[in-house]
């Protein structure tokens, strides 16, 4: 009987530490746009300069740690794809989220749905089934209403950031379904890959832009140094965090939590007043969190 309960408890607790670690996970991305906020309004340091700078350091551990990942990514085509796909998720949705609503961004970010019936249909000849279409269905329906212009407000060309948060979402749908293609590669290479890529694209982009916009990086206070290297290590346990609970639930179970990180950016965006909840925002955004629900759910 003594044996039998204790064992429970700690089977149970096996059973809560993945799920734990893909909460942190979700939790991390979420309120990151603090973080980036801060660099940016306070330090002085674009967003895309932020990215570049912190995924570098990853890029340093994992590449000291693990020298084979390297030599892996340098000799393997399909991880430079993963490398772009990432590294774009990773500049624009930073980007977004540092410049723009930030409750509006994630839900745009969030119609991975619609793009990865797409993607998977021509990358991985998924089938397209009545479930599949209803799942495009719902998230341009949300979209629709998300962009719709408020009354008194005309249709106007789409906002920077409203395309930023787009181009992330179908740049992370990507991302995931070449991690699918590629699931037989190394945990440390598709690492290595994506904060790679993250470094690449967002130097890349900065540099290509440039001027005002984009000024060059200034040499930051001793204080800023250290947030920004702590930032960059939360980063790394978010990814460690990451793939020490995808590697132990099912994909589903692991979908379904990732999706609150929706949670943490919009409650803290609201709490701050870095976002707005209207009515039509949360219906749209409900249209588009049910997609992705479903699409989690699936068999």
């Amino acid at each position: 009987m003594h044996a039998a309960s204790a064992t429970q408890p700690a089977a149970a607790g096996r059973r809560w530490r993945p799920a734990l670690a893909l909460v942190l996970n979700a939790l991390i991305w979420g309120t990151s746009w603090w973080a980036f906020r801060q660099l940016h309004e306070q330090a002085g340091l674009h967003p895309l300069w932020t990215t570049a700078g912190i995924y570098l350091m990853a890029v340093v551990v994992i590449a000291g740690s693990r020298p084979a990942a390297a030599k892996q990514v340098l000799r393997t085509p399909a991880l430079w794809l993963i490398m772009l796909a990432s590294g774009t998720t990773n500049a624009t949705f930073n980007w977004g989220v540092t410049v723009g609503d930030v409750v509006r961004v994630v839900l745009l970010f969030y119609l991975m749905p619609l793009w990865a019936v797409v993607l998977a249909r021509v990358m991985l000849h998924e089938a397209l089934t009545r479930a599949a279409l209803l799942r495009v269905a719902m998230a341009l329906a949300g979209a629709a209403i998300v962009l719709w212009p408020q009354p008194g407000h005309p249709m106007g060309p789409l906002q920077l950031t409203d395309a930023l948060g787009l181009i992330g979402g179908f740049s992370f749908a990507l991302n995931n379904v070449m991690l699918r293609r590629e699931s037989q590669r190394s945990e440390s290479s598709r690492a290595l890959a994506m904060f790679f890529g993250g470094t690449v694209v967002s130097a890349a982009l900065a540099m290509a832009i440039g001027g005002p916009q984009v000024p060059l990086p200034t040499v930051l206070a001793p204080g800023w140094l250290v947030f920004a290297v702590l930032l960059g290590g939360l980063f790394l346990l978010s990814n460690m965090a990451l793939q020490y609970g995808a590697a132990r639930l099912p994909a589903n179970a692991t979908a379904v939590i990732m999706l609150t990180e929706v949670v943490f950016a919009s409650g803290s965006a609201l709490a701050l007043g870095a976002g707005t909840l209207t009515p039509a925002l949360a219906l749209g955004g409900a249209l588009i969190i049910g997609a992705a629900v479903l699409a989690a759910l699936r068999p």
